[in-house]
């Protein structure tokens, strides 16, 4: 089993830190640790601006913390960006763009379960990166189909490396903007999407899964040939569970879920507690067993996560990092209770 489950944990790569060394001490405090993404330390370190590196047509305006994108650059760059196209490292993030990637690959990382690795997914860049006439390029049908084939060069050499330190190694394409393609007004339907998605991800290469925090249609996500899917169980698991067939189809094909419990908002957070967050994610699994799916099953393919990332906090770090505590405590909890490996 490539992604493991059993409850073990991991967390959202976007962390409020600015102590890189920090940050990735507590990455790697999870079962499942990762390269934490900085980006009040850095401009370059937004997970956006990490993306776009090496894409042709992106204006950075790394001083005033803009991203944006030109038709008549793009055109002018397009040829030197497809001369690369089988340069494995030309796709890989950069120290520049990263200030902890390269020093995680250069850990001795053979002994957790697995490890994983985040790029930002087309949609959601398609849809954030604008032209000169603030027209998302996810809507040029010049730019989306050359951004499905760049985005997949970047997850699987990311992949590549991430395989060579940990066999069990896996990838989340991070994917905010998959909520607003089933708006009319996104100028990009979900007939489309669904077909650009699996063309996606057919090239990209296994274990590969989607997070979000949002809130989209969820059996558009369960039908996709995903390994796993993660998203914010704390705000939406009561929608989520809803879609039981879904559920179960994905998981009798392999699927794990990522059940993000914590809140890292300072308001919710403090809300909160180990009994009352404990009491909320059975009353989740209560609802899927009473529909037929055996809970022991669901739980053998089960992860929990910090419900999201979050950059604004008035603690800075503090609440993110008590987030950390909890899931970390949470996860030992249910798995004493049931009897997890």
């Amino acid at each position: 089993m490539p992604i493991p489950g059993n409850l073990l944990t991991t967390a959202m790569a976007v962390m409020p830190h600015t102590d890189a060394q920090k940050a990735q001490e507590l990455a790697l405090s999870l079962d499942i640790p990762y390269w934490p993404q900085l980006p009040l330390l850095s401009y370059y370190e937004d997970m956006y601006v990490q993306a776009s590196e090496h894409f042709p047509g992106i204006v950075l305006d790394a001083d005033n913390r803009k991203l944006g994108f030109s038709m008549d650059k793009f055109t002018a760059e397009l040829d030197e960006a497809m001369a690369h196209f089988e340069d494995p490292e030309y796709f890989d993030v950069s120290p520049d763009y990263s200030a902890v990637y390269h020093h995680f690959l250069d850990l001795d990382l053979s002994g957790y379960p697995a490890i994983r690795g985040q790029l930002e997914g087309p949609i959601s860049f398609g849809f954030n990166i604008a032209d000169e006439n603030d027209r998302p390029i996810l809507f040029d049908d010049t730019v989306r189909p050359f951004l499905l084939e760049f985005m997949v060069k970047r997850i699987n050499v990311q992949l590549d490396k991430l395989k060579a330190k940990n066999e069990n190694a896996f990838m989340f394409v991070d994917e905010p903007g998959l909520q607003f393609i089933f708006s009319a007004l996104s100028g990009y339907n979900d007939v489309k999407a669904r077909q650009d998605m699996e063309y996606f991800f057919s090239l990209i290469n296994r274990p590969r899964g989607i997070h979000l925090c949002g809130n989209p249609d969820w059996d558009f996500l369960l039908n996709l040939d995903l390994d796993i899917l993660s998203l914010d169980t704390y705000s939406n698991g009561e929608r989520f569970v809803g879609y039981t067939s879904g559920i179960k189809r994905f998981l009798d094909r392999g699927g794990v879920i990522v059940w993000g419990m914590v809140p890292t908002n300072f308001e919710p957070f403090d809300q909160e507690n180990l009994d009352s967050l404990t009491l909320q994610l059975e009353n989740l699994w209560g609802k899927l067993e009473a529909k037929g799916i055996d809970r022991d099953f669901l739980l053998s393919r089960s992860l929990i996560s910090p419900a999201t990332c979050c950059l604004v906090n008035p603690d800075k770090t503090k609440t993110v990092e008590k987030a950390f505590a909890l899931i970390r405590n949470l996860s030992g909890q249910l798995r004493e209770k049931y009897g997890l490996e």
